[in-house]
């Protein structure tokens, strides 16, 4: 389990980092690239094993990234959450709306954190997240998928 704010683990992986001879480059790896990430949920400090890793592979940098959430995104996101509610009149809509609204309690704070290194061709990924940051990205989700449905069945009307 992690804080809500992943500021101090953001401090402490620098400070690895930097204290293992390594340089930071400030990126995110995307969908697009071929990549295997890192798996050990269960041991909450596993990016010091991350980085040791990418030391023995021979990585002279790592990239790193974080999500912070910004007030703009949590009233656009409650913005589309309630335009779902009206459209489609679901009782899900009214307890998504709860969570995306307590989201505001978050903003200012690191919700997502991506460590990568190069290694052959592939992309080495380590990614820590905290639970409201989940949420966030499953209401995200939820409203996009909404969105095609409704434009796709828009389509379909208008065809002759």
């Amino acid at each position: 389990m992690h804080s809500d704010n992943l500021a101090s683990t953001r401090d402490d992986m620098i400070a690895f980092i930097e204290g293992h001879g390594m340089k930071r480059i400030p990126g995110h790896a995307g969908d697009d690239v071929p990549s295997i990430v890192w798996d050990d949920d269960e041991n909450p400090d596993s990016w010091k094993d991350f980085v040791e890793t990418a030391k023995a592979a021979g990585a002279t940098f790592i990239t790193m990234s974080e999500a912070v959430l910004e007030k703009e995104d949590v009233e656009i996101l409650i913005e589309e959450v309630q335009d779902q509610s009206y459209s489609l009149d679901m009782e899900s809509s009214s307890s998504e709306l709860d969570e995306a609204q307590s989201l505001v309690n978050q903003v200012g704070r690191i919700g997502h954190i991506q460590l990568g290194f190069a290694h052959q061709g592939i992309m080495f990924l380590h990614e820590l997240s905290t639970e409201w940051y989940e949420r966030y990205q499953q209401l995200l989700d939820s409203v996009d998928d909404l969105g095609s449905v409704v434009f796709e069945d828009e389509d379909e009307d208008e065809e002759p």
